[in-house]
């Protein structure tokens, strides 16, 4: 039970970050590698900002606007220098190392003894873990009704079309950069967000916790359409978050029966391509029932 309940909270916290990975994978159709480098960036503001003494709504909040800019950065690369995506958020993220350093100041940064936003909720007296849950859910649910209502506006509906089709976009009137830009900001913003609350609940920063982001961001989300199928844009952003949860579970599950912990990324990227070839795969399958079916 213990287990389920750990698992659980990771989820929610990493489905944050789940959920600005769906912004640029699947409305922005960008595969954006900058992931990996605006986790640890906000982990690093964060934590920074902490051990200098500021509250911890307040540090998270800015990790968040770290990677905005982080976001904006690669925006710039791929529309005004016209640096292919894949390749723009690769340089970000590899500039992003050093700069995750001079933060840090060193290769990693404890947390112990600091005010975190668990803290916050310690005259409740929660069991251990449900503070985070309950922190996870808060947060979850206004980052979710926030995106809904964005992408109802008719800024959102451009971002959207954008993703969809961009000849038809900028046919319609639509920056299509501008759009880019914003959605590359907000996805990032999200990351890093998510990095400023993993670092609080671990206790720690460090400078490789980015490593494998974009596979974790991405299995969630193939995981929540894989199980739940396709449904409303309220709803795929529910499924995300579902998506992170049962990864974590399935992750706990596979150290619960004794894979070692050196093997987790490589565990996660079989998971990934299981959940990317589980559609294909379906498809082949109901393919050649129904010619079966029709030769017999």
């Amino acid at each position: 039970m213990n287990l389920i309940v750990t698992a659980t909270s990771q989820g929610l916290l990493w489905g944050v970050m789940a959920l600005g990975i769906f912004i640029t994978f699947r409305i922005l159709d960008l595969p954006d590698m900058t992931a990996e480098g605006s986790f640890p960036l906000g982990a690093a503001v964060c934590s920074k900002l902490i051990l200098s003494g500021v509250h911890p709504i307040i540090a998270t909040l800015v990790a968040f606007i770290s990677g905005m800019l982080a976001g904006a950065i690669t925006g710039f690369l791929i529309t005004k220098c016209n640096i292919p995506g894949l390749l723009a958020g690769i340089l970000t993220m590899t500039g992003l190392y050093s700069i995750n350093l001079r933060i840090m100041g060193r290769a990693n940064l404890s947390l112990l003894g600091k005010e975190k936003l668990n803290d916050l909720l310690r005259p409740l007296h929660l069991p251990a873990q449900f503070d985070t849950i309950l922190i996870g859910l808060i947060i979850v649910v206004a980052v979710i009704l926030l995106l809904i209502l964005f992408f109802n506006t008719e800024l959102g509906q451009a971002l959207i079309a954008t993703g969809d089709n961009e000849i038809m976009a900028r046919s319609l009137g639509v920056s299509t950069n501008k759009t880019k830009i914003l959605a590359l900001m907000l996805s990032n913003g999200m990351i890093a967000f998510a990095g400023g609350l993993i670092t609080q609940d671990n206790g720690y920063a460090d400078i490789s916790m980015g490593i494998g982001t974009i596979v974790i961001g991405l299995a969630s989300v193939i995981i929540g359409e894989v199980v739940f199928g396709n449904l409303s844009l309220g709803n795929r952003l529910i499924c995300v978050i579902l998506g992170a949860i049962i990864y974590r579970l399935i992750i706990t599950f596979v150290l619960v029966i004794g894979l070692q912990p050196n093997d987790l990324k490589l565990f996660s990227a079989i998971i990934l391509a299981i959940c990317l070839a589980l559609p294909s795969l379906r498809s082949k399958l109901n393919l050649n029932f129904f010619a079966k079916k029709e030769e017999a």
